[in-house]
Parts: structure tokens; C-alpha cells; sequence
């Protein structure tokens, strides 16, 4: 089975933090997780707030995502996201791809 994992610690949430399934919102500095693995085709995104030890699941995640490649284009849009707050979720599915 293939997998891939991206993690990245102490991202400064913009204004308005970012919005978790677990219905609150984030705020300050979070570590960004996001896992994707073939045999589900999903790619999982998670934050916390940095030195914490419980994730949150990011709104909007999982999303479809076709590879490993691709999941590291999409971890990287959502550090984009949670750096520009505004209540951030999941970016639009086509950042993992890079279409539309």
C-alpha cells in the first residue's frame, strides 16, 4: 500500500482562524497534518494547535485525491488557507490536482 504524510508545525492562522469539523473554530499558532493513502484515494487534513496533543479534523476533509504528488500540492494549499484565516476550510478539491 502506498502512503504519504505531510506535517507542518507552528502555521499562524490568519484572522478568523480555520473552521474544524468539530464545530468551533482554531485560532493562533497550529500544526497542519495531512495524510493520503491509495487503497482510499482520500487525502485527510487535520490541524492542532502547536504543543497540543488532540487533531481536528479541517473542514471539508477527506477529499478525493489521485496521488502522492498530489496530496503534497493540496497540503500545500491549505497552509495558504489557514495562513489567510477567514474562517478557512478545505481548499476547492482542484488545488490537489492542479485543474480547473
Amino acid at each position: 500500500m502506498t502512503w504519504a504524510s505531510w506535517t507542518t508545525q507552528g502555521v499562524y492562522a490568519g484572522r478568523g482562524g480555520v473552521r474544524i469539523e468539530e464545530s468551533a473554530v482554531l485560532t493562533g499558532q497550529l500544526d497542519v497534518h495531512t495524510t493520503w493513502t491509495e487503497a482510499d484515494g482520500m487525502a485527510h487534513v487535520a490541524v492542532q494547535p502547536s504543543g497540543g496533543t488532540e487533531w481536528f479534523t479541517l473542514t471539508g476533509s477527506p477529499v478525493p485525491c489521485p496521488s502522492a504528488e498530489a496530496s503534497r500540492t493540496l497540503h500545500d494549499a491549505v497552509l495558504v488557507a489557514v495562513r489567510a484565516g477567514q474562517a478557512a476550510t478545505l481548499p476547492h478539491p482542484d488545488a490537489a490536482t492542479g485543474s480547473g
